[in-house]
């Protein structure tokens, strides 16, 4: 039978298997899913591929580069080895419908995949995003707490704006749109992300009401022209450093920041940063080895 996809899966330790997942997860811009197998000391963490791409000596430099750092945080991570298998487009699909369930936040969103059929609330929006070849799908912590920020920030019956930095699969863009707020931009220097992005808002409807676009946050302007209520910024820590002003520069005074990607041994270091630069933390929260924070203007 035809085969459809790439299986890229690493195996490592239950301590540091949010950790690894992160770095997988940022490399391969996909939601990996975990299992454990019975001949293996520890879950394996799969993301796939269409048969088309590649596992380039890049990926695996990328890969490498990240579980370094995870170790350097105090984690084990085993032998950190990808391994590369050829899967049929039915394991494929089985693989994903074993692992991904229904999120609802708040009793305001619900996050599904297309195959579920649990109904929303009353007053509930849904947001459909089917896993695997799209890029995050909710399941990570880090994308949960944005998700909750996107929740409670909004104020009914008021405009409100949000940038979405390093959109993805477009799910924070797509669940700000649902929730009401007005406009949405969002952007990732990744086309193939873009292109997945607007794929899944014309899915969920959505695609009027959102400005996708190619975009750097390395290459912002420093002076922004146009300021939002909320911005949320899901990246690698050393990224929210290091654009530190750039991000800032883009919140409405009495505006939000978002900021998640963030390992808990790293979040001090990502404070520090942002409240030198005239931001307050709000809102903080702990969850596995992740720590996500929501900042203010201090004035």
């Amino acid at each position: 039978m035809k085969t459809a996809f790439r299986q890229v899966s690493l195996t490592t330790t239950a301590e540091a298997e949010e950790a690894v997942g992160w770095v997988l997860e940022k490399v391969f811009e996909q939601t990996p899913s975990v299992f454990t197998h019975p001949e293996k000391l520890g879950p394996i963490l799969s993301v796939y591929l269409s048969e088309k791409q590649m596992v380039t000596e890049a990926h695996r430099h990328a890969v490498q580069a990240g579980l370094k750092a995870v170790t350097e945080c105090g984690l084990t991570v085993g032998a950190g080895q990808l391994e590369v298998k050829r899967l049929r487009r039915e394991d494929w699909v089985d693989s994903w419908k074993r692992h991904f369930k229904p999120i609802d936040i708040q009793g305001k969103l619900l996050l599904k995949p297309s195959w579920r059929k649990e109904k929303a609330k009353p007053g509930q929006k849904v947001v459909i995003l089917d896993p695997g070849l799209s890029f995050g799908t909710g399941q990570h912590a880090t994308t949960k707490f944005c998700l909750r920020q996107l929740v409670a920030l909004r104020k009914v019956g008021q405009e409100q704006s949000l940038l979405d930095v390093g959109t993805g699969s477009g799910i924070l863009s797509i669940a700000a749109a649902k929730l009401g707020y007005r406009p949405v931009q969002a952007f990732d220097y990744d086309s193939e992300a873009v292109r997945v992005a607007r794929r899944n808002a014309v899915k969920n409807r959505v695609s009027d009401r959102l400005q996708l676009k190619i975009g750097d946050v390395t290459r912002l302007s420093l002076n922004a022209r146009v300021k939002h209520d909320v911005v949320c910024a899901n990246l690698f820590y050393d990224l929210l450093i290091a654009n530190a002003e750039r991000l800032i520069a883009r919140v409405k005074p009495g505006g939000a920041l978002v900021l998640a990607g963030i390992l808990d041994t790293q979040f001090a270091e990502v404070q520090a940063a942002f409240e030198a630069r005239g931001m307050r933390l709000h809102r903080t929260q702990r969850q596995g080895e992740w720590r996500s924070g929501r900042f203010v203007h201090a004035d």
